[in-house]
């Protein structure tokens, strides 16, 4: 069965970590720009979703698609194969499939990345505060740049995320303790891909990208996985 057309609606809750800035430019795909900034790490446990429960782990870095600013999801896993399909035809990010496992203790929460060994933990202090953040990434599906706005609400404990990579992972640069937030009842919108236009306004995009889904590099190049 195919996965289900944006808009989704998922909640859970989820790690997000602020890793100090890369010492080299990540690629982008073509048509984005980086920006100076740190990159974002996002561990997330969906209880529901239109495809129901699964794990992700995401990396975001700093772009801009001509004026607008915003996430590229550069590394993207989960552990389903209908959240890796809905996620490459509407919006153009680089799913991959991947063993994740959760797990929860108290205050601290782990999801562990079995297969390139990849763990990001936290542990949250303070008292809870709602969290209401609109988000925006940038993406390239094979019919060119779009952009995806979300929203996410829930409650935030501010604390330190963790991440262990080992030695010559290709993302073994986001290896550290950095400042981060557990969110808990989370509830997350993702909407339909738009296509840019102009400087400020953007115009809805097909809500499917054709096979492949995804275009990296330059014209005419594809990604693959």
């Amino acid at each position: 069965m195919p996965a289900p057309f944006a808009p989704w609606q998922l909640s859970g809750e989820s790690l997000v970590g602020l890793a100090a800035a890369r010492r080299s430019w990540p690629t982008l795909p073509w048509g984005l720009q980086p920006l100076p900034g740190p990159s974002l790490v996002v561990a997330v446990a969906f209880a529901t979703s239109p495809v129901g429960p699964y794990l992700e782990l995401a990396i975001g870095e700093p772009a801009r698609l001509g004026l607008r600013p915003g996430w590229c999801i550069t590394t993207m896993v989960v552990d389903s194969a209908a959240s890796r399909l809905g996620g490459r035809l509407n919006w153009g990010f680089p799913k991959e499939l991947g063993t994740l496992v959760w797990r929860s203790d108290g205050p601290d929460r782990e999801l562990h990345w079995v297969e390139r060994n990849i763990v990001v933990r936290g542990h949250a202090s303070g008292l809870p505060l709602p969290v209401l953040v609109p988000v925006r990434t940038l993406q390239r599906r094979s019919d060119g740049p779009v952009v995806v706005p979300g929203r996410l609400l829930g409650r935030g404990r501010v604390g330190l995320v963790e991440v262990e990579v080992p030695e010559g992972d290709e993302l073994a640069l986001l290896a550290g303790r950095h400042p981060g937030m557990h969110v808990a009842g989370m509830r997350f919108i993702m909407r339909p891909a738009r296509h840019p236009v102009g400087l400020a306004s953007t115009l809805r995009a097909p809500l499917r990208a054709p096979e492949p889904a995804l275009s990296w590099g330059s014209p005419g190049r594809l990604a693959q996985r």
